[in-house]
This record gives structure tokens, C-alpha cells and sequence, in this order.
């Protein structure tokens, strides 16, 4: 149901940065880079996109969620986004309260969006 999704950051180089880190683990990478404007997804499409802060005033969080086709993946995620420097939002666990096999790790992004890494399959 989704094409794409894109976020507005305050600045385009540390989130690309983040973004380059935590999406590798789950398959994503740069598709297309316009220099402010940067694609990321599994080539050749660019699902996910970010770009500098254009429009608006003040910040409104957004929750973004990413497929990980593993537990594993959600852990490599996490550990990507904390040597990228996130702030800890909730480490990779199994949330019961959404699905008996629903895995994730909550993570926030340079800009303060709470970005997540799930995974829908029993453990690996």
C-alpha cells in the first residue's frame, strides 16, 4: 500500500549518516542521492527518503518502522544504531502485546524520530 515514505531532517549529512548505518543490517542501502535529497531501499527502489527541514515550524515525531527478515537483523540494527550514537528507546525483544512472534528494537534518529527494526517470524 506504501510506495514510499520521506522525512524532513535537520541536517541531511548526520541523518544520512544514521540512515546508512542502521539500514545496512536490514538489506537497505543509498539508491539515489541527490546531495540533500537521499533515496535508501533495496536497489533499485528507493522506498525510504530524506531530505532537509523545508516546510513547517517546530518538530512533530514520526515512527518509522523497517522489515528485518530476522531476529538477527533487529539485533544488528540495534547495535548499528548505537554506534551511531541513538538514544535507547527499547532494546530487540519480543512484544506480545502486538503479536507472539513480533520482535523489534526502538531506536531514536538524529532528529528525535522513533525508528524501529521488526521482525514477524519466530527465532531464528
Amino acid at each position: 500500500m506504501i510506495d514510499h515514505v520521506s522525512i524532513q531532517c535537520s541536517d541531511v549529512a548526520a541523518s544520512a549518516l544514521f540512515y546508512d548505518a542502521v539500514l545496512a543490517p536490514l538489506g537497505g542501502t543509498r539508491v539515489l542521492d541527490f546531495g540533500t535529497t537521499i533515496g535508501y531501499g533495496v536497489p533499485p527502489d528507493a522506498e525510504f527518503w530524506i531530505g532537509p527541514h523545508v516546510t513547517g515550524e517546530g518538530f512533530r515525531e514520526s515512527h518509522l518502522a523497517f522489515t528485518a527478515a530476522t531476529r538477527a537483523a533487529v539485533r544488528a540494527f540495534f547495535e548499528a544504531a548505537l554506534r551511531a550514537g541513538a538514544q535507547v528507546l527499547y532494546e530487540p525483544r519480543v512484544w506480545p502485546e502486538y503479536d507472539d512472534e513480533y520482535y523489534g528494537a526502538f531506536v531514536r534518529d538524529p532528529d528525535g524520530n522513533n525508528v524501529e527494526a521488526v521482525c514477524h517470524i519466530a527465532a531464528d
